[in-house]
C-alpha cells in the first residue's frame, strides 16, 4: 500500500497524467495516479503478498460460490476521478454484479470504484495516510473498507456514516450487505 511521489516518472510538470496516459506507460513500474500526479509504490514484503493473497483467495472463493460479482488483485486499478485523474489500486476489491457495466474493456481500469477495497497495513506505512487512503475510497463511493494489519493482528471496517470498527484476531470479519453470508476469523487470515 505504501506510495511516493517520484519526479523522475511526472511527464510534463504542467500537464497532468491521465487514466489513459497511466494505462500506456511502461518500465515506470508499480505506482497509482493521484489527482494527476504519478505515485511510485514500493513492492510488497513477503508477509503482507502472503495476506492479500490469502484474503483474495478466501473472498473469491465466497464470491464465486455465490455469483456476487468480480474479485481484483492488488495490480487492478480503478478510476476514482477525472481531471485531473486519480486511478487507485487497492491490495483486493470486489465489485457486485449488479453494478458491473455492460462496457467495461478487459483490459483497462474500472471507470468505477469497487463495493469493496481492503488495504494491508505494510511495515513502511504511516497509520495517517492508511486513515486517509480509507476515507478517499469511501468519498469515492465505496461500500466497505477493510484496513488490515497483520502485525498487530486487527483490522478497521470503514463503512460511510458510521464509526470505524475496530477488530481483534478473534472476532469476524463480515461482508454485511455488501458481500451477503460472507465471514472469517481475523487470526485465519493473518495466522
Amino acid at each position: 500500500m505504501k506510495s511516493t511521489r517520484s519526479d523522475a516518472v511526472a511527464t510534463r510538470r504542467e500537464q497532468p497524467v491521465t487514466a489513459e496516459r497511466l494505462l500506456e506507460l511502461v518500465n515506470v513500474g508499480r505506482c497509482e495516479l493521484v489527482k494527476g500526479s504519478l505515485m511510485m509504490m514500493s513492492p510488497s514484503g513477503r508477509r503482507h503478498g502472503k495476506l492479500t493473497a490469502e484474503i483474495a483467495r478466501v473472498l473469491g472463493n465466497h464470491v464465486a460460490a455465490n455469483h456476487l460479482g468480480e474479485v481484483s488483485g492488488a495490480e487492478t486499478g480503478f478510476i476514482l476521478s477525472r481531471d485531473p485523474d486519480t486511478v487507485r489500486a487497492p491490495d483486493v476489491a470486489f465489485v457486485a454484479a449488479a453494478r458491473i457495466p455492460v462496457d467495461v474493456p478487459e483490459d483497462g481500469f474500472w471507470p468505477i470504484a469497487p463495493d469493496l477495497a481492503v488495504e494491508v497495513v505494510s511495515p513502511s506505512d504511516r497509520w495517517s495516510e492508511v486513515v486517509e487512503k480509507a476515507r478517499e475510497w469511501l468519498s469515492a463511493g465505496v461500500r466497505l473498507v477493510w484496513i488490515v494489519d497483520p502485525r498487530s493482528r486487527t483490522a478497521h471496517v470503514y463503512r460511510p456514516g458510521r464509526e470505524v470498527l475496530q477488530l481483534g484476531k478473534d472476532e469476524l470479519l463480515e461482508g454485511g450487505d455488501v458481500l451477503p453470508g460472507f465471514s472469517v476469523r481475523i487470526a485465519d487470515l493473518v495466522a
